[in-house]
């Protein structure tokens, strides 16, 4: 691609990527607090954000939603939904003794990566957790094992790290990280911990993979690169550095079109747009529109992955919604 593919009306372009927004587990849990409401009706008790993304908390709550940072919150007996970040097992225990029946929507890549942090210290293997200190998906991990779990927050903390037996020490992550970021810190690690294990399997999902990988093959090409997404995202965040480090010239994140500061796109020429995986398209769709109005009116889609994978709905909602359903065809 170069400047003189860019359309000859106004010399402007969008690089939209593709992969973008919405992954399976930020789907199901959506759908998941969607078809909660629906069957069990309003309000409907959400513990933490479900997904980081302000206009989907927004609308959710204009439904009934009711989003509450713990479990003390949700009134006795009630319904409470565990965002798909995931939870530490206490967090079941507090429900269990408010008598709240919990909906788990915790990701299906965030469960795996909890089942190995359990077999693995069940092994007695000393667990380096590479994630960002603070967020609720390294919380609930690190709660499944915290007297075997170190967190290592980027490749600088990597040097701190003491364990019991250097010979059984294992590596997991956090599954929104830079991929590259990881692979540095894992570096890092192995050159202490030469005996250093890695999980069986990705931990990084592979919607984090690829959003990352096609803002890479973009944004050397760009002027600028958008990225729709909310500043908790922690996939969304890690989308701008990425676009920086692969050569764009300005990388800058949004929740909505009209934050877009027209000095951003002031002498630009080509435009990235893309958005993290807790973000409806709707939001990008106006995004395309905010630029065409400002010239910007031909968009390539560059496409490097096409993802088919879905997650069903958690089991305790499927339950209820066949039953609900056998009840009114009786």
């Amino acid at each position: 691609m170069t400047e003189a593919q860019a359309t000859p009306q106004t010399g402007k372009r969008v690089l939209l990527a593709k992969p973008r927004g919405y992954c399976a587990g930020v789907d199901r849990a959506v759908q998941t607090v969607e078809e909660a409401l629906k069957l069990y009706g309003a309000p409907i008790y959400v513990r933490k954000q479900i997904v980081h993304n302000k206009h989907v908390v927004r609308t959710l709550e204009a439904r009934g939603a009711i989003f509450v940072e713990e479990n003390e919150e949700v009134p006795e007996g009630a319904t409470v939904i565990f965002s798909a970040h995931g939870v530490a097992p206490e967090v079941y225990e507090q429900a269990r003794a408010r008598s709240l029946k919990a909906i788990d929507a915790t990701c299906p890549l965030v469960t795996k990566v909890h089942q190995e942090a359990k077999r693995f210290a069940a092994e007695d293997y000393d667990i380096l957790l590479i994630g960002h200190e603070g967020h609720e998906e390294v919380i609930g991990t690190a709660g499944e094992a915290p007297e075997h779990i170190q967190l290592v927050d980027g490749p600088e903390d990597a040097d701190r790290i003491t364990v019991r037996n250097p010979e059984k020490v294992v590596w997991l992550s956090q599954t929104t990280l830079s991929v590259d970021e990881t692979m540095e810190t894992v570096a890092r690690l192995k050159k202490r911990l030469p005996m250093l294990q890695s999980p069986p399997s990705d931990d990084i999902c592979y919607a984090t993979s690829n959003r990352q990988h096609v803002v890479k093959e973009i944004a050397a090409d760009c002027d600028v690169v958008l990225v729709v997404g909310s500043r908790n995202s922690s996939n969304s965040v890690r989308l701008v550095e990425v676009a920086l480090d692969a050569g764009a010239r300005a990388g800058h994140l949004i929740d909505y079109a009209a934050e877009i500061d027209d000095a951003w796109l002031a002498g630009a020429r080509t435009v990235g747009l893309t958005s993290g995986a807790s973000v409806p398209d709707e939001l990008v769709m106006e995004v395309l529109d905010h630029l065409a109005a400002r010239g910007f009116t031909d968009v390539e889609e560059i496409v490097t992955a096409n993802e088919r994978l879905t997650f069903s709905l958690p089991q305790e909602l499927k339950r209820d919604m066949k039953a609900a359903a056998a009840a009114a065809r009786s």
